[in-house]
């Protein structure tokens, strides 16, 4: 199943799973760029909240998140 929702501006969001993010690991976690921000959010729910990140922000975070 793939679930595509549309962004507020008409985008169509795909999302993308963690590489780190497999079968036998409960922490599933996805993202999706939009025209001004990166989402983030459990794969488990779909629906449920998302962070909104600034580009930048999701820049400086990757190399703290790939050393931990």
């Amino acid at each position: 199943m793939s679930f595509k929702p549309a962004c507020g501006d008409g985008t169509v969001l795909e999302w993308i799973k963690s590489s780190y993010s497999g079968a036998d690991t409960p922490s599933c976690v996805e993202v999706a760029t939009a025209p001004d921000h990166i989402l983030v959010r459990d794969s488990k729910n779909p629906t449920g909240p998302r962070l909104a990140l600034a580009p930048t922000t999701w820049a400086a975070f990757l190399p703290y998140a790939s050393g931990h």
